[in-house]
C-alpha cells in the first residue's frame, strides 16, 4: 500500500486550566484563516511543543488575517479531565477550521474525534492514519524526516566521545521513537569509524525510555536520574530524544563540576541554549513551512487529504522557509570536529539527492536485536521499512500485519 502513495517519490530521498488562548496577534486580527494548535506540553518547553508553537507564529506572521488558538499540555498529567473532544469542540464555536493535533499521543483520538466535524480539516502531526487510509477524508497527517537529524546527532556523538560509551534517553516506545534510535545509532557506528578509525563494534551505545514525551512524576522514569546514571556509567555524550532538555542540563551541571562530558538536545533550534559550551548541536524540527501550507490550502479551499513524510532542505539545511529538519552547531564542538560533521552532511545530502558516491546508512547487513534479518547484504531499506522499523512493513495491509517496531542489533535497551 506504501508505494500507491505520491509522497514516495519525495521518500525514495532518505532511503538513497482548559482554557483556549487566542495568541496576541491572533486578537488583534478580525477576518482570516481560524487555526487551532493542541500541544502535548507547554509552547515553552524548549522542546516539541515549542517548536510547534512558533510554527503557528511563523503562519500568523506569513498567511495575512490568519490567527491562531492554542490548548497547552493536553495529557494526562497535567489536564486529566479533559478530552481533545472538549477541546475540539471549544475551538470549532471559536471558528476554527483547521486544528492541528501535534504528537502521536493524539493519533488514536484525533480521527475519531474529526468525524464529527467534516467541514473542519484536521492534521495530526507524526501519525499514519492517511497513509492506510482509515481516516476520515478531513483528517491529514504529515511529519518531518527527522531520521536525517538524528544520523547527524549520533555522529556528533561519536566523534566527541572519548570513552567510547553513548547515552540515549528515550521517550516511549513506538515505531517513531525506535526508528530515531536506529538512525542515530547509524549515524554513530559510520561516523566512529570512518572518520575516527575505530572499531564500530566497540563503540557502546544504550538507550533507556522514560516512557513517555517528557518526565511526568510518579508515572515515568526521571529523565534527570535517567541521564546522570548513563554518565555514572561511563558514557560521556548524553542524546536527547525525549521534548524537554534535561540531558543538556545533567551534561552541563557536570561539566561545570569539572566532568569531560557533552549533550545533544532534540526537537528545538534553540535547545543548545541552557549549556551551551557543552552542546554538539541540536537536530530540530521546522514546523513552519508545513503549517503555513496547509493553512494556505485551508484558507484557498484547495486542501486534499495526505500523507507527507518532509524532507530538508539539503540545499539550505536551515532555512526556516523551506527546511523541515534542521542541525544547529554546537560551540560544544571543535572547529575540526565541525568540519568533519559538515563533510558527513554532505555525504547524507548527496545521498539523498541520488548523487554518486552519496551516502545512505539504511543499507545492509543488519538485523534486529532479536537476530533477525532487517537487511540482507546490501539490500536498501524501503521508506515503509524506515518508518515502521519493521522489515514485513511492505506486505502489511493494515497497521496490525506490521511487526512490531525494533531496535538495531548492538544498541542496549529494549525494543518492547
Amino acid at each position: 500500500m506504501f508505494k500507491k502513495l505520491c509522497v514516495l517519490a519525495v521518500l525514495v530521498a532518505l532511503v538513497a486550566g482548559g482554557v483556549i488562548s487566542a495568541t496576541p496577534q491572533a486578537q488583534a486580527q478580525d477576518d482570516g484563516l481560524i487555526f487551532g494548535v493542541v500541544l502535548v506540553g507547554p509552547k515553552d518547553d524548549h522542546g516539541w511543543s515549542e517548536a510547534h508553537y512558533n510554527a503557528g507564529l511563523y503562519v500568523e506572521e506569513n498567511l495575512p488575517g490568519s490567527k491562531m488558538l492554542l490548548l497547552e499540555s493536553l495529557n494526562a498529567a497535567d489536564r486529566p479531565e479533559t478530552t481533545l473532544e472538549q477541546v475540539v469542540e471549544g475551538m470549532v464555536e471559536q471558528g476554527a477550521q483547521l486544528i492541528l493535533t501535534t504528537s502521536a499521543d493524539f493519533e488514536v483520538d484525533t480521527p475519531v474525534v474529526a468525524e464529527s466535524y467534516p467541514d473542519v480539516v484536521f492534521v495530526n502531526v507524526s501519525g499514519d492514519d492517511a497513509f492506510w487510509g482509515i481516516a476520515p477524508e478531513n483528517v491529514g497527517n504529515f511529519m518531518g524526516q527527522m531520521e536525517y537529524g538524528e544520523m547527524i546527532a549520533g555522529c556528533a556523538a561519536a566523534l566527541k566521545t572519548q570513552t567510547g560509551s553513548l547515552g540515549y534517553v528515550g521517550p516511549l516506545i513506538d515505531p517513531e521513537t525506535t526508528r530515531l534510535v536506529n538512525a542515530t545509532y547509524l549515524g554513530a557506528r559510520y561516523c566512529y569509524e570512518n572518520y575516527r578509525g575505530m572499531d564500530p563494534n566497540e563503540l557502546t551505545f544504550g538507550v533507556t525510555w522514560i516512557g513517555f514525551w517528557f518526565n511526568i512524576p510518579g508515572v515515568t522514569l526521571d529523565p534527570t536520574d535517567v541521564s546522570s546514571k548513563f554518565l555514572d556509567d561511563g558514557a560521556d555524550v548524553l542524546i536527547s530524544g525525549i521534548d524537554t532538555t534535561e540531558a543538556l542540563v545533567v551534561a552541563g551541571q557536570r561539566a561545570a563540576e569539572g566532568e569531560a562530558v557533552w549533550a545533544v538536545p532534540y526537537d528545538f533550534e534553540g535547545g543548545c541554549e541552557e549549556a551551551p559550551d557543552i552542546c554538539l548541536g541540536v537536530p530540530y524540527f521546522n514546523w513552519g513551512p508545513a503549517y503555513l501550507k496547509t493553512a494556505q490550502a485551508v484558507a484557498d479551499g484547495t486542501w486534499v487529504q495526505s500523507w507527507e513524510w518532509n524532507p530538508p532542505d539539503w540545499d539550505d539545511l536551515n532555512n526556516p522557509d523551506t527546511t523541515a529538519v534542521g542541525y544547529i552547531m554546537g560551540t560544544g564542538l571543535s572547529d575540526e570536529e565541525t568540519a568533519t560533521l559538515e563533510e558527513f552532511i554532505a555525504a547524507l545530502a548527496a545521498g539523498a539527492k541520488g548523487e554518486e558516491g552519496g551516502l545512505n546508512l539504511f543499507v545492509g547487513p543488519l538485523n534486529f536485536q532479536d537476530g533477525s534479518v532487517y537487511l540482507e547484504e546490501g539490500e536498501v531499506a524501503t521508506p515503509a521499512q524506515i518508518w515502521f522499523a519493521a522489515r514485513n512493513a511492505d506486505e502489511a495491509e493494515t497497521p496490525e500485519d506490521v511487526n512490531p517496531p525494533q531496535l538495531l542489533e548492538g544498541i542496549e535497551g529494549t525494543s518492547e
